[in-house]
């Protein structure tokens, strides 16, 4: 990697951390699921992470296009793009190193998360396996969901149009495989592949398929590679 990606990390992860937005919408993730994890344990007394792993995809798909929203369309409409594309800079770094950038603000977010399973295993047998594979899991979501979210932000200068085409497409993702009874049975395995949360519970159940990194890492790469596409024609 060139200095120019690592310039072009830090100085994402400075706009987003000196950026209300990504501190509002970390506090609503870590209050929402917070209260999932413990009403789950103290009200409903089960010592299990099930619900709270069941919800992430749903969960990140409205919290990740609103940190990301702003990645592109804000350098679009303020006039910094056209001096940030002057730099001796390749385009596919300025695109990796904003999706490094907003990736590792949205991991940053995760981590208080850790503590639900040290938790909760004092009151339960937690099983191990199906945690780490649910951080393992969640990882190569929020990466796709962080891909996404570029790639809308890169498309539009504004960025309420960028967060709610972000939000669709997420949350399609999320929700396709609970909609397979609208498909017909002959594409119906077709249409579950396409569904980031079909990919995501089965890394969660602990069992790390081939198959389902292929997607993540293909999805993050065609969301990237459109996002190229899309501040080349910027240019």
């Amino acid at each position: 990697m060139s200095a120019a990606f690592f310039h072009i990390v830090g100085r994402e992860l400075r706009a987003t951390f000196t950026s209300a937005v990504g501190y509002i919408f970390s506090v609503i993730f870590l209050a929402f699921t917070g209260w999932l994890v413990f009403q789950n344990l103290f009200i409903a007394s089960r010592a299990e992470l099930r619900f709270f792993f069941e919800l992430l995809p749903l969960t990140l798909a409205f919290v990740v296009p609103a940190v990301t929203m702003r990645v592109f369309a804000e350098e679009l409409s303020t006039g910094s793009f056209e001096v940030l594309t002057t730099l001796p800079v390749t385009d596919w770094d300025i695109v990796l190193g904003k999706f490094v950038g907003a990736w590792g603000f949205i991991v940053l977010m995760l981590t208080p998360t850790i503590l639900y399973p040290l938790i909760v295993g004092q009151f339960g047998d937690l099983d191990a396996g199906p945690v780490v594979g649910g951080y393992v899991g969640v990882l190569f979501l929020s990466g796709l969901y962080c891909a996404v979210g570029i790639l809308t932000s890169a498309l539009t200068r504004n960025q309420i149009v960028a967060v709610l085409v972000g939000w669709a497409v997420c949350s399609f993702l999320a929700l396709i495989d609970d909609m397979l009874v609208f498909f017909p049975g002959a594409i119906t395995n077709v249409v579950q592949y396409v569904g980031a949360d079909f990919h995501f519970k089965s890394i969660a159940r602990g069992v790390i398929d081939s198959r389902d990194l292929i997607y993540f890492l293909s999805a993050i790469f065609l969301a990237l590679f459109g996002t190229s596409l899309a501040i080349e024609r910027r240019k």
